[in-house]
């Protein structure tokens, strides 16, 4: 398992940046807009890791803009920290057998979240290209919150 990202949404991108950038020092690594979406994506380096981050886009702070306003009650302004993992199945399996609900399933051989006991999602992303769908993960609900 390797560490990859943790993400914050943000009210406004302009000051957060602002904040990271310029003020904490931060560096930004890349950015994706999704207009179907209507969020934008921007992550974020300590200058330190940025080698690290070129090679491996990792460790980053992900900051999530939704361009619709959106108030973030109970902590949701806090989003996840993000895995990479040499087999999302195995993984996803190992945490099943150990009492562990799979909140969002992998059913796209991809991605797949679960909550630690005190409530933060953790995403799980497979490492390389997803792995072919697969059951029981391919019809499997997703359960609560993620």
């Amino acid at each position: 398992m390797r560490y990859l990202h943790t993400m914050v949404r943000v009210h406004n991108l302009d000051a957060t940046l602002d904040f990271y950038c310029n003020k904490l020092g931060l560096q930004e690594h890349h950015r994706m807009d999704n207009t179907a979406g209507r969020y934008t994506l921007v992550f974020l380096c300590a200058p330190e890791d940025a080698a690290q981050a070129q090679a491996t886009h990792a460790p980053l702070l992900e900051l999530t803009y939704n361009w619709d306003s959106e108030d973030y009650t109970g902590g949701r302004n806090f989003g996840h920290l993000a895995f990479a993992v040499d087999n999302i199945y195995t993984t996803c399996q190992t945490l099943l057998d150990a009492g562990v609900v799979i909140n969002r399933p992998p059913r796209d051989g991809h991605m797949a979240f679960v909550r630690s006991p005190d409530g933060i999602s953790i995403e799980l992303l497979q490492a390389g290209g997803a792995l072919a769908p697969q059951e029981p993960w391919l019809s499997m609900p997703n359960t609560g919150n993620w």
